[in-house]
């Protein structure tokens, strides 16, 4: 999608976006065709599984972030079976961080642990403090979004959770700015153009769709101030265990 000549705002851009996304989405079994609730799944998902998994930064990599979008859950199956380490969240970040370790989902039941239903028997909790203890470093981060801008800019559903992940992990040290971000989408959420973007806005540094990977030059750094705690939107720190965390180490000393 092309907006060349116009710098849009985010919320614009989704619209937009999802206006052409109807015609491929999955619609979610809870919230239907909201595209304003969850990254929905589309026809074409499995090739950018392929994708994935063909990149050398994927092939070399020991721990990665995946976010519980539906568009991932083939990406995360193929990951469970190439045996990485995992680290992914629950929607909205309201039960914190999860791991699932090579050998914790039993053979056959990749597929059920790929679904945000079925992982949950096979994830561990782990408190950013173990996450920095027990896995160190991420070596890359692979997400869904709701639009996608040439640039490396990603736009998600509007609450800015991909972003608090980041934000987080950069905190305690487990990601760095060079720290490869991998954004997945149909090809009709990636707008050629300027759309407004805002601080904590994660950049990323490829693009995959169903038709190509895209390398990215970005057209800003990725955030590297944490949490900007004046911009968080009312209730998630009431709701976000790893803030909550974070809050306590800043400020509760």
């Amino acid at each position: 999608m092309s907006v060349k000549g116009k710098k849009i705002d985010a919320d614009a851009a989704r619209i937009l976006v999802w206006e052409q996304l109807r015609k491929v989405a999955k619609p979610d079994s809870r919230f239907s065709w909201n595209f304003s609730e969850f990254i929905t799944d589309y026809v074409g998902s499995d090739k950018c599984a392929e994708h994935l998994c063909e990149m050398k930064l994927y092939k070399e990599a020991k721990v990665i972030f995946i976010t519980p979008d539906n568009n991932l859950a083939e990406f995360r199956k193929r990951a469970i079976e190439d045996k990485k380490v995992i680290l992914m969240t629950n929607y909205g970040i309201t039960r914190g961080v999860f791991l699932i370790k090579p050998g914790s989902v039993p053979e056959g039941k990749e597929e059920l642990a790929s679904t945000l239903d079925g992982v949950q028997s096979f994830w561990k909790h782990l408190t950013l403090a173990e996450v920095r203890k027990k896995i160190g470093h991420i070596d890359i981060l692979v997400t869904g979004a709701s639009a996608i801008t040439t640039g490396g800019v990603r736009f998600g559903k509007g609450h800015g959770y991909f972003d608090l992940e980041w934000a987080m992990f950069y905190t305690i040290g487990v990601v760095e700015n060079r720290t490869p971000v991998i954004a997945v989408g149909h090809d009709c959420q990636v707008i050629i153009g300027e759309v407004e973007s805002q601080p904590y806005d994660t950049v990323v540094d490829y693009i995959v769709t169903p038709s190509s990977v895209i390398k990215v030059s970005p057209d800003k750094d990725k955030p590297d101030k944490g949490i900007i705690w004046t911009m968080l939107s009312p209730g998630m720190l009431e709701q976000i265990p790893p803030l909550q965390e974070l809050w306590a180490k800043e400020f509760c000393k």
